[in-house]
């Protein structure tokens, strides 16, 4: 059975702008051997192309393909259920882009669905309007919950800052669909056409990359190179399959990355996975 990987970005490829070194030459290997991967990111400020496009300036030339993000999960999300809708949207182009690709209008009164939000973009009066419109009947959707985000700045608030403000003012409660979300795990997935047992999530975040793969049944490999350090996973009650100071390790031709972690578990895969893995076995 053949193993795809779900990469987030943002400690993992890369610290800010820069490089983490080794990243572009474990990516190589994946192109090279054919295995399936898709880089994931909570960032719904860019769309997929000019996600695309910091890569390959960073030495990492891919197609925008390579990239999902928790905006088009949103839009994806939000086209099932209300097909050709409106939103108020407190985002930026790579959440308004995802909405309009999915057939989705942006307005600014009466929505018919949700206050979509995002954290970057946050202008006082945009809040005072998505209150009063959650007030009336609108849903609150965020498209993650990050309370914060890093920047070769420093630190900035997230979107789960934001949507904290909302909730407070509303008594609202979002629905959040990125990472850890089953809704943007499960999309991921099914972007590559794995099963539950082929897929393996790459992260540096607890909450988020891990968390959410052990609640998909994916395996996860936690790297160190970013947020988490490794004295603080006694504090949770959930653990990666594999703990490694970088990516970099995995591009090590020694390395067997159809078992560098135990095997999935095929009884976790619904009739439509196996059915999907026969195909790619057979």
């Amino acid at each position: 059975m053949k193993n795809g990987f779900l990469i987030d970005m943002d400690g993992v490829i890369y610290r800010g702008g820069e490089l983490i070194p080794g990243a572009d030459a474990f990516i190589r290997r994946l192109i090279e051997q054919r295995v399936p991967f898709l880089f994931l990111t909570n960032n719904s400020q860019r769309t997929r192309r000019d996600v695309a496009t910091k890569l390959t300036r960073m030495g990492i030339p891919v197609d925008e393909r390579c990239v999902f993000t928790c905006a088009m999960a949103t839009a994806r999300y939000l086209a099932r259920c209300k097909p050709n809708g409106t939103a108020y949207v407190i985002g930026e182009g790579g959440l308004l882009t995802a909405l309009h690709r999915n057939g989705f209008a942006v307005v600014d009164h009466q929505p018919d669905c949700s206050a979509v939000v995002v954290g970057r973009r946050m202008f006082l009066a945009m809040l005072e309007t998505a209150v009063q419109l959650i007030l009336d009947g609108a849903k609150l959707i965020a498209t993650n919950l990050d309370p914060n985000c890093p920047t070769r700045h420093g630190t900035r608030p997230g979107c789960g800052a934001t949507v904290a403000y909302l909730e407070t003012a509303t008594g609202a409660r979002a629905m959040s669909i990125g990472k850890p979300s089953p809704i943007m795990m499960r999309s991921a997935r099914k972007e590559l056409g794995l099963a539950t047992s082929q897929t393996i999530m790459i992260g540096d975040t607890m909450e988020t990359d891990v968390l959410g793969a052990r609640q998909m049944g994916y395996r996860a490999i936690l790297v160190l190179s970013g947020s988490t350090r490794e004295e603080e996973l006694t504090r949770y009650a959930y653990g990666p399959d594999l703990i490694l100071p970088s990516v970099a390790d995995l591009a090590d031709p020694s390395i067997d990355l159809a078992t560098v972690v135990p095997g999935g578990d095929v009884s976790d895969d619904s009739v439509p996975d196996l059915a999907t893995w026969a195909r790619t076995a057979g």
